[in-house]
């Protein structure tokens, strides 16, 4: 579905995605769920020409896919003849491969001025680690972000890639898009967005610097406020397996928690008496354990207390909460996350399920202004899928 037949805040933009992995996928998904029209540039290797159920693949929603063989001087010529008509191009690769290729951001935006040129990779372009392989681990490790997650005595724990890839990455990624086209909407031109998960990363634990200035964390992993430290801010387990949440910082909810587990004993006015956390949290575990998740939601929601119970992504689609919000959606039958935030006058919407790679290179080459004939001499040529 083309851009001019949705809704949505960007509604009239159009994308081209140079296929990648995490991160850039990612991005580019947000931007569809916006309104945006995507098209994902495959590698001609990768087209299968399967025309069956779409694949699985909710980072690839709501695009179209091409396939161009960007190593013939052929399909660079035609990737460049597309970002001349695109407002953003995405791209993911190490440093120096969309350039070795052609099609780095001098040339594309010599082509096209007004070009926002989205580039992701995880160490930056520049300094000691940027020619380095690496994952989404390493660079949350290097950040000092993977450092601060994790209990006393234990080891960091990687937050699988919510943190780097998507968090740190691809959401930052978005951001800078978003603001370059606002910037672009001024002055008329177009820019490179640089991004790095180290950095993204990076920003999203800036917050700890002040809290350590402020004396309000330690350096010891897993003994502060929110790192699973205090017993008001933390998971128990309960009698049936499950777990519970509770993040009852501020004192009038850790008052109504202590109340709703009847442990009146425990004075409100400690509460930041950090001496007296391993024997709170243990009376809390006991507690906890005496009764199943069920239960204690039956008890706990609605009683102020900062609590909710830990559902797993498989329980979550069909809790009553998400269910009234509409937080997840079926699309072509996979169950999967809505999109998110929400627009009050321009609400945006999934265009559809994952493509096949190569699936809409005819139809979306046409749209763009290629004739038929040129499409058939570059297939024959292997240059387009």
């Amino acid at each position: 579905m083309s851009s001019t037949e949705r809704g949505g805040p960007l509604a009239g933009l159009r994308v081209l995605e140079v296929q990648g992995l995490g991160p850039g996928p990612f991005c580019a998904g947000l931007l569809s769920d916006f309104g945006a029209e995507v098209i994902r540039v495959d590698r001609v290797q990768n087209v299968t020409g399967e025309d069956g159920p779409p694949p699985p693949d909710v980072l690839s929603r709501g695009r179209r896919s091409i396939g161009i063989d960007l190593k013939s001087p052929a399909g660079v010529a035609l990737l460049l003849r597309l970002a001349e008509q695109a407002d953003v191009l995405i791209e993911g690769f190490r440093p120096g491969v969309m350039e070795r290729l052609g099609v780095g951001p001098d040339v594309c935006l010599a082509r096209n001025p007004r070009l926002i040129y989205g580039r992701i990779t995880g160490w930056g372009r520049e300094g000691a680690y940027a020619a380095y392989a690496g994952h989404d681990i390493n660079y949350l490790a290097l950040s000092g972000t993977l450092w601060s997650i994790g209990r006393d005595g234990q080891a960091p724990v990687p937050p699988l890639t919510y943190v780097g890839d998507f968090g740190g990455g691809g959401m930052f990624l978005a951001l800078g898009i978003c603001a370059a086209l606002a910037e672009r909407a001024g002055s008329g031109r177009g820019q490179v967005v640089d991004t790095a998960m180290v950095d993204g990363a990076a920003v999203l634990h800036g917050f700890l610097y002040g809290m350590r200035a402020g004396g309000m964390w330690s350096t010891e992993r897993g003994t502060n406020l929110l790192d699973s430290g205090a017993p008001f801010y933390d998971v128990y387990e309960t009698s049936d397996g499950r777990w519970v949440s509770v993040g009852a910082i501020e004192p009038q909810f850790y008052r109504n928690l202590l109340k709703a587990l009847d442990l009146t004993d425990i004075a409100v006015e400690d509460q930041n008496d950090e001496t007296r956390w391993p024997a709170v949290k243990a009376r809390l575990a006991a507690v906890f354990k005496t009764r199943t998740r069920d239960r204690w939601c039956e008890l706990l929601e609605g009683a102020e207390a900062c609590f909710a119970p830990v559902l797993s992504p498989w329980e979550a689609p069909d809790h009553p909460h998400n269910r009234q919000r509409g937080t997840y959606t079926e699309v072509a039958g996979l169950v999967q996350p809505g999109p998110a935030p929400r627009f009050g006058r321009t609400p945006g919407a999934v265009a559809g399920p994952a493509p096949h790679p190569g699936q809409h290179t005819d139809e979306v080459l046409l749209e763009w202004g290629l004739g038929a004939g040129e499409i058939a001499a570059l297939r024959a040529d292997g240059d387009i899928a």
